[in-house]
């Protein structure tokens, strides 16, 4: 049974899951922190939040990963975002994929 410790906004964190800080994902990935917090801003990231601390999944660095991707071959954020908010359809990526080669 999950603590209070493990809450974030009412739902439970996978006592799991792998979690990685800032500084982690910015060694890993050769970004910047202002670089992790402006992609949270636009809402291309969702890092959990404990305080002022950051704590990055593997769903997140799956998406730093695709928003990389995107920005090398040319699309903008908007449109990156656009194409991450379609993985959730639940159409087996089918959509994604469709928007992405177009």
């Amino acid at each position: 049974m999950p603590n209070d410790s493990n809450l974030e906004d009412g739902i439970s964190r996978d006592m799991t899951e792998q979690t990685y800080t800032i500084g982690q994902m910015c060694r890993d990935y050769d970004v910047t922190p202002r670089t992790l917090r402006f992609y949270e801003y636009k809402e291309l990231l969702a890092p959990i939040r404990e305080g002022q601390k950051r704590l990055f999944t593997n769903t997140c660095r799956a998406r730093l990963v695709l928003i990389l991707r995107g920005k090398r071959f040319g699309f903008s954020l908007a449109e990156i975002k656009d194409l991450l908010d379609l993985y959730d359809l639940g159409d087996g990526q089918i959509t994604q994929i469709t928007e992405t080669l177009k």
